[in-house]
């Protein structure tokens, strides 16, 4: 049964993406800026120009106070016959709206309107007549105005007044004019901001792909979790190469901290082949390496939109995983050589029952009697010389492995190794690791040469720097080329075509381990030509003299393990 879709809300009510909320502030922001510049302009437009009005009035009232022509009309019997042609011809080439000149009580000789002259004068004149020149706002017959009223003075008397003014209508339409294109550029302002605005926003909308605020917050919100969620390393790097995000567990695989974000990867410290796969710019598909104390799977995707913009690197630890593989190989290996055994043992059975059928009984028991004695002497001898269990199964696997192989495994008569002396620091996989790979890879160069042999040497030893682990691993191979002698050990160099599983791992795992033990690993020639893996791994001081003793004592006893299982 479909369950009923919930209904959608109103496109209108949903919540506006990041980009359209930073718009909006932007564009309500810029509009309260140029209003709010407009209103104030305005203002201060109105202000500065009901000054200048004032002061244009005043200016225009003094002339005309202190015109010789002024005073001599006021002396005729008729003051207006002359003064009025004259006001209005001031008036017109001031650019006023009126002049008004009177008598010291107020009344007029002169207005723009004929009808007013001969009226009292609409306004304050007792500063005037005091002899101060003053401007004032007042309400007269053509309306309100911004006028200035001044005496005419003679000989220290006041013999008339003056008022020259500007109706407010014409300051306002003057404001009017300015305020239209203050306007104008106030609304050309905030459409270039406005599209500005729009073009920026646009720009933002792409890049977090229309998200509003509450969806970006979630994301992070997740994007946090999954990061320190995910038990892979996780590493993403932009396009210069330089650290931009790593998780928990990227930084525990790399040993490195939080720290390492903006740096770039060539200054991390990593192994160099580590650090050329991560700054190639080619994908990598499960490349393995190794760190100081890991074995790492690698992948790198680019991260391009356009162009370049950087790299998300994963990383799996194998380190477990290669070691059962390792352990895995050996046991597969000694199931092998323990199959052929049992193949070649059957053939002897065959051949004790096929002598006892044609009656030479004795023979038989002599035949099989001697192969008993050969089959157990090599387990006795190994076991005698080496009473660790874990190297002693190690090297019995071994000595099989080579025999059905060819070789002739030798186990030196230096080799004393008693149960119980290995630190619990020197694990059972630790050990099966480096002797193992190198016994593999000493086998695998010996193989196929004349006399092919393989002679292993372990012992502990005192040195200057305490006791020590020596384990020493000789081929009869075509040895390793000094130019190689550092190179045999990175991962993925290999004398030989490499197999199904790949070659070029096992010495980088040995000198992996020697690393994290602390120990060194040398590769030299030996005596009898071939190469000489010489590995020394420290251990504690408690013991080791009595070690260093028995070994001295136990020396004189050879143990080889040949083909075929002789000694």
């Amino acid at each position: 049964m479909r369950l009923p879709r919930a209904p959608r809300a109103p496109r209108f009510l949903r919540p506006r993406s990041l980009a359209g909320q930073l718009f909006a502030v932007q564009a309500v922001l810029l509009a309260v800026v140029v209003v709010g510049y407009a209103v104030f302009t305005y203002v201060s437009d109105r202000s500065q120009a009901e000054e200048a009005a004032g002061r244009q009035a005043k200016a225009v009232a003094r002339a005309v106070a202190d015109s010789p022509s002024v005073r001599e009309a006021i002396h005729t019997a008729h003051p207006t016959r002359a003064l009025q042609p004259y006001a209005l011809k001031v008036q017109r080439d001031a650019e006023v709206d009126f002049i008004t000149i009177m008598d010291p009580d107020g009344i007029r000789w002169t207005h723009p309107d004929e009808n007013q002259i001969g009226k009292h004068f609409r306004g304050h004149i007792d500063r005037a007549l005091k002899g101060e020149t003053f401007t004032e706002t007042y309400t007269g017959t053509l309306g309100a105005s911004m006028r200035a009223v001044t005496p005419i003075e003679e000989n220290g008397h006041v013999i008339g007044l003056v008022s020259a003014g500007i109706r407010i209508e014409e300051i306002s339409a003057r404001v009017q004019d300015q305020l239209t294109a203050l306007i104008g550029v106030a609304a050309g302002a905030l459409a270039l901001g406005g599209l500005g605005t729009y073009v920026v926003n646009d720009r933002l909308r792409r890049h977090t792909h229309g998200m509003n605020a509450a969806e970006l917050s979630n994301m992070h919100d997740y994007h946090q979790a999954a990061l320190h969620a995910v038990r892979e390393g996780l590493l993403m790097l932009d396009g210069q190469y330089r650290v931009a995000l790593i998780n928990d567990g990227a930084q525990e695989l790399l040993d490195v901290s939080e720290a390492v974000v903006g740096h770039s990867v060539a200054d991390l410290g990593l192994p160099t082949p580590l650090t050329g796969a991560l700054l190639a710019s080619e994908p990598r598909v499960d490349e393995v390496h190794l760190t100081a104390t890991r074995v790492l799977v690698v992948n790198t995707s680019p991260v391009s939109g356009g162009q370049r913009r950087g790299t998300v690197v994963t990383l799996r630890d194998v380190t477990e995983l290669q070691s059962l593989m390792g352990e895995l190989d050996s046991e597969r290996g000694f199931t092998q050589a323990l199959r052929s055994q049992a193949h070649e043992a059957a053939n002897r059975l065959h051949t004790v029952v096929s002598l006892i059928e044609l009656g030479r009984a004795d023979e038989a028991v002599d035949f099989a009697t001697a192969e008993l004695e050969l089959a157990q002497a090599l387990t006795d001898q190994v076991v005698a010389a080496v009473s660790e269990p874990v190297l002693a199964a190690l090297l019995l696997g071994k000595a099989a492995q080579a025999n059905e192989r060819g070789v002739e495994l030798v186990v030196s008569e230096a080799t004393r190794i008693d149960d119980g002396l290995l630190p619990e620091s020197l694990s059972a996989r630790d050990l099966v690791t480096v002797l193992g790979n190198l016994i593999d890879n000493a086998m695998d160069a010996a193989q196929g040469s004349v006399g092919a042999r393989v002679t292993v040497t372990a012992y502990t030893a005192d040195s200057d720097a305490g006791a020590v682990l020596m384990l020493r691993v000789a081929d009869t191979g075509t040895g390793v080329d000094p130019a190689h002698a550092e190179a045999v050990f990175e991962r993925g160099f290999s004398t030989k075509p490499a197999g199904p599983g790949g070659r070029g791992l096992g010495l980088a795992l040995v000198r992996q381990t020697v690393r994290r033990h602390e120990g060194t690993l040398t590769v030299t020639e030996a005596d009898g030509g071939g190469a000489e893996f010489e590995v020394r791994l420290p251990l504690p001081t408690v013991g080791s003299a009595r070690a260093a003793a028995e070994t001295e004592t136990d020396r004189s006893t050879v143990h080889r393990a040949v083909p075929g299982g002789h000694v």
